[in-house]
């Protein structure tokens, strides 16, 4: 009889924890402009500019379109140059031992949807893990998993606003949140990684939402 009290303790502590994970990714849609507005987004123009290393800082800017078309343009020497993105069937990326911009067929590109949005419909699994401080903030920290990929996320607990995102391979935080249209995103996106060849720090000055682009916007 002890042992099926332990043993129903640990389900329902399981499902707390699921339950509140599930919470506290609700709560961060609905402050951050609510799951309708979050559908209803088709585009999304970034402008401002990317540092790399100290003293790198070039003007940038970033085209997305749903379902999940990309490029991203710099500004080097006065001269546009596109160095990423997918025009919906093939991916391209810069190649700096070469300067020229090639083909990429294992290319993956990421989905338009932050994760968060319809998560359980795509079979994602989400855990609680306790609280945690980002700097001086304490944060709801998130387990999710995407098939077998583990990525850790950790919300402010009083604004629910995205603060941290743990990949495999990088480590992503967020800040200066302001409003565009109905919706919440963050002006400042940092990353880095344990290579430390690719940390960047980019700070957006414009974001526009649901922007109708020219049909080759996402050409190479």
């Amino acid at each position: 009889m002890k042992k099926l009290l332990i043993v129903f303790v640990l389900i329902i502590s399981q499902l707390s924890f699921a339950q509140t994970a599930k919470e506290i990714i609700d709560k961060n849609i609905e402050l951050s402009g609510g799951l309708t507005n979050w559908k209803l987004l088709n585009s999304v123009f970034l402008q401002g500019k990317v540092i790399l290393g100290i003293k790198d800082e070039y003007p940038i800017k970033i085209y997305q379109q749903r379902p999940n078309l990309t490029k991203t343009v710099i500004t080097i020497g006065n001269k546009e140059t596109a160095i990423e993105g997918y025009d919906g069937s093939k991916g391209y990326a810069m190649n700096y031992a070469t300067n020229k911009i090639q083909e990429y067929k294992e290319y993956v590109p990421e989905s338009f949807d932050n994760d968060f949005i319809d998560w359980e419909n795509k079979g994602f699994e989400a855990k609680y893990l306790g609280k945690e401080k980002v700097g001086e903030i304490y944060c709801h920290k998130v387990e999710l998993t995407k098939n077998v990929n583990k990525n850790y996320y950790y919300f402010d607990t009083k604004s629910f606003m995205l603060l941290k995102e743990i990949k495999k391979d990088e480590t992503l935080t967020y800040s200066d949140y302001k409003k565009v249209g109905n919706l919440m995103m963050p002006f400042r996106l940092e990353s880095s990684s344990a290579k430390k060849d690719g940390d960047y720090v980019m700070l957006l000055n414009k974001v526009e939402i649901n922007k109708v682009f020219p049909a080759n916007s996402f050409k190479f």
